[in-house]
């Protein structure tokens, strides 16, 4: 009987575990936003963080944006070319660049690059008691260390999108017409026709909550790391795992938002 139970035990334990992480997960988000409304504001701080997050995360976004846009653009010629509609290659890259691949692609690289800095820094200062002395200090860690971070976050990565929207529609004219032998004013035209305001925002508006969600998670699992420089890896990595997986989710469920509204 033991036997038989035992899979819905651990389906149980399971489920009940990730309820309670959602939960201080949630509360301690909630605690981060919270600090918005108080004083002191850690202008600094903020400014730092921008810097971290958003100027110093441009060569590897840029890279990522324009090497994206150069392979839709191949691809998109290699299908396209059977039914003679290459034309259409300059709008399928700029509405693939705006409204998907650019806001999950900076979000993906900005949570490998920063989500594992963010917890390391944090998870640092936790094993090492600075976050307790903070506290003794009469100086609230949540407000000192995680909101800053959640509005550079916020700030930052819609800006990363949108020079990754730039920079890969730049790398499909590019490939188009250097290596294709495409027309630049009738591919900058069919791009132009296919550019909706509408797709860009919604990329932005992606681009924020991925930002909150790295930021978020990093702070969450570096202020609760313990075990040393061991538990530090520990959170660095969870905090890439988790982050990749919710930026994926989201995505999933801010497009099905938009496409049904």
């Amino acid at each position: 009987m033991r036997a038989l139970t035992l899979p819905f035990i651990l389906l149980g334990r399971g489920v009940l575990g990730g309820l309670r992480h959602a939960g201080a997960l949630s509360l301690f988000a909630l605690r981060g936003l919270a600090g918005v409304l108080r004083l002191p504001f850690h202008g600094q701080i903020i400014l730092s963080c921008l810097l971290e997050i958003g100027f110093l995360s441009l060569p590897v976004v840029a890279l990522t944006a324009i090497f994206s846009g150069a392979v839709i653009a191949l691809q998109s010629y290699t299908g396209f070319s059977h039914y003679h509609a290459q034309n259409a290659i300059g709008g399928i890259v700029v509405m693939s660049i705006t409204k998907e691949l650019g806001p999950v692609l900076a979000g993906l690289m900005v949570a490998g690059r920063i989500g594992a800095a963010i917890a390391a820094q944090i998870g640092a200062m936790r094993v090492t008691d600075q976050i307790d002395a903070l506290s003794t200090l009469a100086t609230d860690p949540v407000k000192y260390l995680v909101t800053p971070r959640l509005i550079a976050g916020i700030l930052a990565l819609p800006f990363l999108v949108l020079v990754a929207d730039i920079l890969g529609v730049a790398g499909g004219f590019i490939v188009a017409v250097g290596k294709l032998g495409f027309s630049p004013a009738l591919y900058m035209h069919t791009t132009f026709a296919s550019l909706h305001s509408h797709d860009v925002l919604v990329g932005l508006l992606k681009a924020a909550v991925f930002g909150f969600l790295i930021t978020l998670l990093g702070c969450y699992e570096g202020y609760h790391s313990r075990g040393g420089a061991e538990g530090v890896g520990r959170a660095a990595t969870a905090t890439v795992v988790a982050s990749s997986i919710l930026i994926l989710a989201f995505d999933y469920l801010l497009t099905d938002l938009f496409f049904t509204a």
